[in-house]
Formats: C-alpha cells, sequence, structure tokens
C-alpha cells in the first residue's frame, strides 16, 4: 500500500531527512514550506513526480484553510501527518512577555495542526489505519531555560493534542506521537549564538547536543507499521539531559 505524508515544515533539515528516511516507490509527499521551497529543490529532483510542494503561512487560517481544500482536491487522503513548522526562540522575561509573538507561535504551531487534523482524521478514521507524528522539545519534560516562556506554553499544547487525539482515534488504528529532542543542531540555529549552543552540548550527559540523525529515525519508527501498537507518547531524544 502506498503512503500519502503530509508533513509541514517538509523544509526543514528534519523534514528532508526525514523523507529521505521513509519515502518508498509509490508513496508521495505533500511538502509545507514557506519562502523557503527551493531547499526541497534536491528531493524533487531525487524524487521525481513524488514531492508536491505548497508555500502556505501557517500562521494564517484562511491560508491553511486554502491549502486543506487544494490537498482534498488534489490529492488522495494522507495517510500519515507530521506537523514540524518551528518559529526561533524568543527569549524574554517573563514581564516582557510578547502576547503577539506568543499568538504567532500558537497560530503556527498548534491552531494550523488542529484544522488540518480536524480535516483529515475522521476520514482517515473511516479508511481504519493511520500515524499522526508530532515534533516538540524537552524544554516541556524537565526544566526549561529561562525567559522561553512563550515557546514553552505553545509547545506544552502539542502534548496535550497528542494525548487526546491519541485517545480518541486509538480504535480505528491511528496512532498519535511525538518526539521531544533537545537542542538540535541544525540551520535552525543559526541565529543562536555560539556561547549558548556551546552550553547546551556542555551540560548533557553526552557531551553533545541532538543531531537529526539522533532523531529521524526515532520519527520513522513511530511512523512505521511496526509502530502500530505505541500512541499517547512523546519521546525524549535527549541524551539523557531530561531524564524524568
Amino acid at each position: 500500500m502506498a503512503n500519502v505524508y503530509l508533513i509541514t515544515g517538509c523544509t526543514s533539515d528534519v523534514g528532508t531527512a526525514l523523507v529521505r528516511r521513509v519515502l518508498k516507490q509509490g508513496d508521495i509527499v505533500i511538502a509545507q514550506g514557506r519562502g523557503d521551497l527551493d531547499k526541497l529543490a534536491p528531493l524533487c529532483a531525487e524524487f521525481p513526480g513524488c514531492i508536491h510542494t505548497y508555500d502556505v503561512d501557517l500562521s494564517s487560517a484562511e491560508q491553511v484553510d486554502i491549502f486543506i481544500k487544494l490537498i482534498g482536491e488534489k490529492h488522495p487522503l494522507p495517510t500519515h501527518i507530521v506537523h514540524l513548522p518551528a518559529l526561533p526562540v524568543v527569549n524574554a522575561k517573563f514581564k516582557n512577555f510578547d502576547e503577539a509573538r506568543f499568538m504567532l507561535d500558537m497560530n503556527v504551531q498548534v491552531m494550523s495542526i488542529v484544522k488540518i487534523c480536524k480535516a483529515f482524521l475522521p476520514k482517515m478514521a473511516k479508511a481504519r489505519c493511520g500515524r499522526v507524528l508530532f515534533i516538540q522539545t524537552s524544554y516541556t519534560i524537565g526544566c526549561p531555560p529561562k525567559n522561553t516562556a512563550a515557546y514553552v506554553m505553545a509547545k506544552s499544547c502539542i502534548g496535550g493534542l497528542v494525548k487526546s487525539l491519541a485517545i480518541e482515534y486509538a480504535r480505528y488504528g491511528i496512532t498519535v506521537n511525538c518526539v521531544a529532542p533537545c537542542m538540535m543542531e541544525t540551520h535552525f540555529l543559526a541565529d543562536t549564538p555560539d556561547l549558548i549552543v556551546q552550553a547546551s552540548a556542555a551540560d548533557n550527559p553526552m557531551g553533545r547536543n541532538a543531531r537529526v540523525e539522533d532523531v529521524v529515525p526515532a520519527m520513522a519508527f513511530l511512523l512505521s507499521e511496526e509502530a502500530r501498537f505505541i500512541t499517547g507518547v512523546t519521546l525524549p531524544i535527549t541524551g539523557g539531559s531530561a531524564i524524568e
């Protein structure tokens, strides 16, 4: 059976690596990015006709609605939904809490995927199979860094959504899970001061930060048939830095 992967944030390092890991002959990927679809050009060349790209602002409810409509019109029903979008962490003391920025985080991280799941999960339930996977952060598991309230609050909503959807859709053979890596060395850290990145690595029991190749295999497993009896789980991928 061919799989249909709907991946938001597919232009990220994790997104492109995940596609290379899971895509098999006959599968297709509905790949969302925003203003950076050129990053998918190598994938499109590597898997001709399999990658269908969409430039969508996930902070816009209108654009998300159009995206959902286009998927319904142009593609088979997704069998796998993977939600990977991210915004840079804003470090600010709570007294300077930026409500507008928090709502941007909520719209991109949470409300967009609520709309997507609401559109497709009932149909996936009728097909009685499917996988849903989120990426969170280890900040929501252990003690978060100071001055990251907006980021941690938005990511914490994902954890609640995972559990709620997992319970509701388990009877239909749909699993809903999440991975929660510690600081991961990707292009996303380009604007993060080197001292912060180095300090995170030094504090990790394994002496380094996470890498894409540490995270993607776990994601691929949770999306696989072998993980059919695992649901409602948030899997820490932290090198031991978030042991509870």
